[in-house]
């Protein structure tokens, strides 16, 4: 996909970092919109559709977790990436934010140059989805439609964000196969995407919620496998 057809949401209550972020991502190429709290930013990722979301976390209104929660459940933006933009020294809890159904986060202040950067590896996702030519894959009584982004268990539809979308794919590509750690986290997430070690916990928690507890198995020291 070509950057100029690419549009990313900006939120956060400072002008400054509007201005300065916003430049910087437009001088990239890239289509970018802007909003200053959480309300403004559900109703305006409703319309706009964005590609990517890069979410403040303390805003008036609404903060970010709230707000990206509100856009989790929206169908639409479902499979939008979203990223939390936090202040160093912040009361945020990464978990909170992945619970919330964030794909990463950015700590602030940050370069520009490196900011953007970030949003380059974070949009290759969008680049590994279109080239994905096996969109199919059923296993019992789940079936995993990649071009769709859709799960279903025994003909019900099951609504994931798409890094937990994406881990139950890598998972499912090789049924009972152990996949460490460090793979999950290169495959999913990227060399160049930083993210906490609880990270994966966190996202096989949720997925054990909405699939099933039984279907995936943890190996000590080593990673996860899912199991038919």
């Amino acid at each position: 996909m070509k950057k100029s057809n690419i549009k990313i949401l900006l939120v956060d209550d400072e002008t400054d970092i509007l201005e300065i972020v916003g430049y910087n991502l437009s001088s990239e190429g890239y289509q970018v919109m802007t909003a200053e709290n959480g309300v403004e930013a559900v109703e305006k990722a409703k319309s706009y559709k964005p590609h990517l979301i890069i979410l403040d976390v303390m805003m008036p209104e609404m903060d970010g977790i709230e707000a990206c929660e509100k856009i989790r459940e929206i169908p639409d933006l479902q499979n939008v990436i979203i990223t939390f933009l936090t202040a160093r020294g912040e009361d945020y809890s990464q978990v909170a934010g992945f619970d919330a159904g964030a794909d990463d986060y950015i700590t602030k202040p940050i370069k520009p140059k490196v900011l953007v950067s970030k949003v380059k590896a974070l949009l290759r996702r969008l680049k590994e989805t279109e080239s994905n030519t096996d969109s199919i894959t059923k296993i019992g009584n789940l079936i995993i439609n990649r071009e769709e982004y859709k799960i279903t268990k025994k003909g019900k539809e099951i609504i994931l964000p798409r890094k937990e979308f994406e881990l139950l794919s890598l998972l499912a590509t090789k049924p009972n196969k152990v996949f460490k750690r460090e793979e999950i986290l290169n495959k999913v997430w990227g060399n160049e995407v930083v993210v906490g070690g609880r990270t994966i916990d966190v996202h096989i928690r949720k997925l054990r919620e909405k699939i099933g507890d039984k279907s995936f198995k943890t190996v000590k020291g080593v990673g996860y496998k899912f199991v038919d």
